[in-house]
């Protein structure tokens, strides 16, 4: 909030008289929007009293600030809140990225829980929640109508305690319930195994020493093969992003050189610039990344800035959207605030807000049983979501809707061929033909695959 000035008439004028006549046009608007400031805070003053003195029930006080607060934030955009005591503590769990729960990525649309999506190998994930879909109760307990954090402080608890979740998922016809057994969710951010002469490397979270996981997981590889692999598959899918400095790290870890990410807040003044520094641990081979629309944010981050570059073959599906920047201002030892304060562009300049990344190729789960049905849930989808500054096409936006001939496998034939996972079966045949040279990288919208 700004500091109202309050000067005396006399040293006001005085000043003024100083001031050429654009000076005294701004002085004079700043005087009034002080002034408008200042009305704006006598109402807010006399509702907290008048709740104070006149509500049916004594309310406590530090409940009526915390809820004024977070009503200030709601107005902003969907990533911007209130850190009380216990988010505060859960926040810090996440970054050092262990914690005992689901392992869901949720948000709140009309009062409702909506899964972004499950972390890979988590118990959500093995229970089959899906992208998309509703939390309406936590055993039996209705929740539609609380909010985010209440849901999210039930759903996590003691690893081997189990909570009951009914489900609404669009296009079944009835709720499910489905049971969960909690865990730590200890987010090693990096695995990674070799198939077929291919390093694949699943990144999860982007939590503290991510980018130190991955140079290790790049070397690792090549120790176990004790040659060169044909070239490396980065899996992001379903990975909701972390820390800014690890996405840096990750992405450089494939450069040489060149501008990774920028950061831009309110003026023009405040740009802050991340490169990569020399030394590509791929050694230069082929690289394809694998997105969804459950990877988002630094994960973005990395993906377009090796599609920016022409590093990577991105594959897969279209991204969240989330293209801005959150910072974590403490108030007090125990709260804080989490406060979008930029957004960040790609090396070309691009910003993936709402739009999010476009793959390369485009491969759809086919060998996810739900997928036709599935609803997925974007940046886009959220209610106050900050605009895409660049002004993106909303048109381009829903090409990815269009089914690809390419793509008409049913589940049953996938499985009949052994072909659990779609998406990757199809980015290891396609890096095995890179790795032979007989297929060439298109950096082009709505690119295919060429042979020679």
């Amino acid at each position: 909030m700004k500091k109202l000035k309050i000067l005396p008439k006399i040293a006001l004028w005085g000043s003024l008289a100083l001031l050429p006549v654009g000076s005294v046009a701004y002085v004079n608007a700043q005087q009034s929007a002080d002034r408008d400031q200042f009305r704006n805070m006598e109402e807010f003053l006399s509702v907290y009293q008048k709740i104070r003195s006149s509500y049916v029930d004594e309310v406590d006080d530090q409940k009526l600030i915390e809820g004024a607060i977070q009503g200030m934030l709601s107005s902003l955009d969907p990533h911007s809140s209130f850190l009380d005591k216990s988010d505060f503590q859960s926040l810090q769990t996440q970054i050092d990225g262990e914690y005992g729960g689901l392992g869901l990525s949720v948000t709140l649309e009309d009062g409702a829980v909506k899964v972004i999506a499950p972390t890979k190998d988590t118990p959500a994930d093995k229970a089959g929640m899906k992208s998309g879909d509703y939390i309406t109760h936590l055993d039996g307990k209705l929740i539609v109508g609380g909010t985010l954090d209440e849901a999210v402080e039930q759903m996590r608890g003691k690893p081997n305690t189990s909570i009951k979740l009914t489900v609404v998922r669009p296009g079944r016809d009835a709720p499910f319930d489905v049971t969960i057994t909690r865990a730590i969710i200890d987010l090693k951010p990096v695995n990674w195994e070799v198939k077929d002469d291919i390093g694949i490397i699943n990144i999860t979270a982007f939590s503290d020493r991510t980018g130190a996981d991955v140079v290790d997981a790049l070397k690792s590889v090549k120790r176990s093969l004790g040659k060169k692999p044909l070239g490396y598959i980065v899996d992001l899918r379903s990975n909701p992003g972390g820390l800014l400095n690890e996405a840096v790290e990750v992405t450089d870890a494939f450069l040489e050189r060149g501008e990774i990410v920028s950061e831009r807040g309110r003026t023009r003044r405040s740009i802050e610039r991340w490169n990569a520094t020399p030394g590509d641990f791929a050694d230069g081979l082929p690289v394809i990344i694998l997105v969804d629309a459950g990877s988002a944010s630094a994960s973005e981050i990395v993906a377009g800035a090796l599609q920016d570059h022409h590093r990577a073959l991105v594959m897969g599906e279209r991204s969240f959207g989330k293209g801005s920047v959150q910072n974590v201002l403490p108030l007090t030892r125990e709260t804080g605030l989490r406060l979008t304060v930029a957004r960040y562009h790609l090396p070309s300049g691009r910003s993936v807000q709402e739009g999010g990344i476009t793959p390369d190729i485009k491969v759809p789960q086919i060998s996810d049983p739900d997928y036709a049905k599935r609803v997925t849930i974007r940046e886009s989808d959220l209610r106050r979501h900050l605009v895409n500054d660049l002004k993106q096409d909303d048109e381009s936006l829903e090409k990815d809707k269009n089914p690809d001939p390419r793509f008409s496998q049913s589940v049953e034939e996938l499985k009949a061929q052994g072909i659990e996972d779609f998406q990757l079966h199809y980015a290891m045949d396609t890096l095995r033909r890179l790795g032979k040279g007989t297929i060439g990288l298109a950096r082009n919208k709505g690119a295919t695959i060429s042979q020679k």
